[in-house]
C-alpha cells in the first residue's frame, strides 16, 4: 500500500492510498480523511460511496466533509467507483463500465473478471483500513446516486456491519429504471429475479435490525422522475415498517453543490449512531 496524497485540511490529514485490490484483480486508489483526533486514539469510519464518473477525488474536493470529520472525530474512507487498468472491461458511455461499478458483484463476462465492487466495499477494503489506521470496527455507510444505491444495499443487506446509512439523490430502485436496468443486465445477465438482490427498494421490505435511515432528495434533481424515483423506496419502506427519514430539498439538484450543502447534518446523523 502506498500513500500518493497527503494533504493538511481542518486539523488533520486528507491522505491518498494505492493497493493491490486482490477482490477486484487491479490496482485501486481510496481516500482517508483521517481527523485531529485520529493522534490520540481508535475511531470509527464512515465510508462514502460515489456516484457515476466519479473517483476518490470528487468527494474530497468538492464535498466539504473534513471540516464536520473533524467536528465529530469520524475517519472518513472514500473509495474509487470501479476497477481500473488496461485490462479492465469497458464501455461506451458513462453509465456502464469503468466509473460506474455500481457496486454489485458481476456474474456475466466480461465483467466478473475485475467488476466485484460489492466484496470489495464490504469485505476488502474495511479490513484493510483497520488494519492499517487508527479505525475501530463501527462502520457507517453513505453516498451519492450510484453510491447512494450502492450504500442503501449494503447496509440493507449488512446490517450486523454498519452502525447507520444515508444518502444523496439515490437510485433506490435499480430494476424499474434505465440506469439500473443497463448496469445490471451487463452486470449480472437476463434474469430480472437476480437483480434484486442489489435493489434497495426490494431489500428494504424485509432488512432487519432497522437501521437509521437518511435520504436527502433535491426536487430540482434533472434525473428524479426518469432515474430516481424515490417514492417507490418509500412506499416500501412504509409497507414493512423500516421507518426512514426522506427529505426533498427544495430548489437543489444533482450537484456537489447540494451535497455541500447537507453533509454536515449526514455527518452528524453518523457520528451519533456510531458514538451510540
Amino acid at each position: 500500500m502506498e500513500r500518493i496524497e497527503h494533504r493538511a485540511v481542518n486539523g488533520g490529514w486528507q491522505d491518498v492510498y494505492r493497493h493491490r485490490s486482490a477482490v477486484l484483480d487491479c490496482e485501486m486508489n481510496f481516500a482517508v480523511y483521517l481527523p485531529p483526533q485520529a493522534t490520540t486514539g481508535k475511531l470509527p469510519v464512515l465510508y462514502w460511496l460515489s456516484g457515476l464518473t466519479c473517483t476518490e477525488q470528487n468527494f474530497i474536493t468538492k464535498a466539504g466533509a473534513q471540516r464536520y470529520a473533524a467536528e465529530h472525530g469520524v475517519i472518513i474512507v472514500a473509495p474509487d467507483t470501479s476497477p481500473r487498468g488496461d485490462d479492465v472491461a469497458d464501455a461506451d458511455g458513462y453509465d456502464l463500465g469503468k466509473g460506474a461499478g455500481f457496486y454489485v458483484n458481476a456474474t456475466q463476462q466480461p465483467w466478473a473478471a475485475h467488476y466485484r465492487m460489492y466484496d470489495y466495499i464490504v469485505e476488502e477494503l474495511p479490513a484493510l483500513v483497520e488494519a492499517h489506521f487508527p479505525a475501530t470496527d463501527a462502520r457507517s455507510i453513505s453516498g451519492h446516486s450510484m453510491g447512494g444505491h450502492g450504500a442503501l444495499v449494503i447496509a440493507l443487506k449488512n446490517p450486523q456491519r454498519y452502525r447507520s446509512v444515508s444518502a444523496f439523490s439515490p437510485i433506490v430502485a435499480p430494476t424499474q429504471v434505465p440506469w439500473g436496468e443497463k448496469a445490471f443486465t451487463a452486470y449480472l445477465g437476463e434474469d430480472r429475479a437476480a437483480w434484486k438482490a442489489y435493489d434497495a427498494t426490494e431489500l428494504v421490505r424485509t432488512s432487519t435490525p432497522h437501521l437509521p435511515l437518511l435520504i436527502d432528495q433535491g426536487d430540482a434533481d434533472e434525473f428524479l422522475e426518469g432515474q430516481l424515483k424515490p417514492q417507490l423506496f418509500v412506499q416500501a419502506a412504509e409497507q414493512a415498517g423500516y421507518p426512514v427519514t426522506v427529505r426533498m430539498q427544495p430548489g437543489y439538484d444533482h450537484s456537489y453543490y447540494f451535497m455541500a450543502s447537507f453533509i454536515g447534518e449526514h455527518i452528524a446523523h453518523h457520528a451519533a449512531a456510531l458514538r451510540g
